[in-house]
């Protein structure tokens, strides 16, 4: 294992490439629970119920209930210490990009610029049947489409749809690129999402997985801590 020193050592070389990858641990600091801990939204309630588009074509009522819901819970959210101190390596010049499995749009909240969403964002609202945009407030007040009358949906990925192809071949390139892939607080058990690292690890990256449970990928991983994401980003954080 590599020591915390020459992570940073790494992320200070000219070209370095540090890509940080981030889960639903990443927000619990900023009060959002995150999916498949043992106090996690998913131990709550099953996605395969409200999170799919089965649930919002064939159940509507239920499935707007849950997501204005969490447009309210993310709506009171504010950006952790966590997401600041990437959004400052970015603007120095240490971070290339972030890949983001979450929704809740705290990363770009606290700064940072060059962000590949591959669930999409609750700040997108659009119409389920012809598309066009339109805002959170229409959605949580179950206005119908100004264009054509239809019912409207949060602009994020349910069961049973494709990740953006944009943000999908982004986040390839730049695993691929990467001198250290930094993942934070993902379990790393949803595919295909799950392969950036190892990715990265097979292109010659430092690999390292700051989560509070074991993963799928924790054999790759150049550097391994259960500690809380904020904490170890503060250590780190001191070196550089």
């Amino acid at each position: 294992m590599v020591k915390l020193e020459d992570i940073a050592k790494r992320m200070e070389t000219p070209g370095g490439n540090t890509v940080i990858f981030t889960g639903a641990g990443m927000s619990t600091d900023s009060g959002l629970s995150d999916f498949r801990s043992k106090d996690g939204i998913w131990s709550k309630v099953d996605p395969m119920e409200l999170a799919t588009t089965q649930a919002m074509r064939g159940n509507y009522d239920t499935f707007h209930k849950f997501y204005s819901a969490r447009f309210k819970q993310m709506g009171g959210a504010k950006s952790n210490a966590g997401h600041c101190i990437i959004a400052d390596w970015e603007a120095r010049g240490l971070v290339h990009c972030v890949i983001t499995q979450n929704i809740d749009g705290l990363h770009a909240a606290a700064g940072s610029k060059k962000i590949y969403e591959l669930h999409g964002s609750v700040g997108s609202v659009r119409c389920m049947d012809c598309g066009a945009p339109s805002t959170q407030e229409a959605f949580i007040g179950r206005t119908s489409c100004a264009s054509c009358g239809g019912r409207l949906r949060p602009g994020v990925v349910l069961f049973g749809e494709a990740l953006p192809d944009d943000a999908m071949n982004s986040s390839w390139s730049a695993s691929e690129s990467a001198g250290v892939f930094i993942v934070l607080g993902s379990s790393l058990n949803v595919s295909p999402a799950n392969q950036f690292p190892l990715i990265a690890h097979n292109a010659g990256a430092l690999v390292v997985i700051c989560n509070r449970d074991a993963t799928q990928m924790d054999s790759i991983a150049d550097y391994r801590t259960h500690e809380g994401i904020g904490e170890f980003l503060a250590k780190l954080d001191d070196l550089l």
